[in-house]
């Protein structure tokens, strides 16, 4: 089945897609999402070769980026300004000061946890906690009480 539930341009900074990388999953976002941007930032902050299915598009506005590293990283503020300049995206931040900051200027966001459970309710994953459980044992933060069965 191909993609749904994110109909929106997805731009993701680099813990969704390490994270993902670190359990060998990385597969999730492509079959959760329609359309996946990345800043070169960003892709310099992964440090491995992007799948085909990610797109590189650098930020046009570069004093946007500079000034919201005033209060974030590079990832994170190239991120945000990409966002600003694209029609109706996601964001995946996984950082709580990146999340506070981008919803207080408007942006819709999601993290790697909202990719998942869109997953496991498309039938992506079948089994959640175990994902979750990899997530964590490779320094993932998340809620010590997340279980979704």
């Amino acid at each position: 089945m191909p993609p749904t539930f994110f109909d929106k341009i997805i731009i993701s900074d680099t813990s969704c897609l390490i994270a993902l990388t670190n359990i060998g999953r990385l597969d999730i976002l492509c079959n959760v999402c329609q359309s996946i941007l990345v800043t070169p930032e960003i892709a310099a902050e992964y440090g491995e070769e992007l799948p085909a299915w990610i797109t590189v598009v650098p930020v046009r506005d570069r004093e946007k980026v500079r000034l919201i590293q005033r209060t974030l990283d590079s990832g994170e503020s190239s991120a945000i300004a990409l966002a600003l300049e694209t029609k109706e995206p996601l964001l995946i931040l996984d950082d709580a000061q990146a999340r506070s900051f981008a919803m207080d200027i408007g942006l819709s966001i999601t993290g790697t946890l909202g990719i998942l459970i869109a997953a496991y309710r498309q039938g992506v994953i079948s089994d959640i906690d175990s994902i979750i459980s990899k997530l964590r044992s490779n320094g993932f933060r998340l809620p010590h009480n997340l279980l979704f069965k």
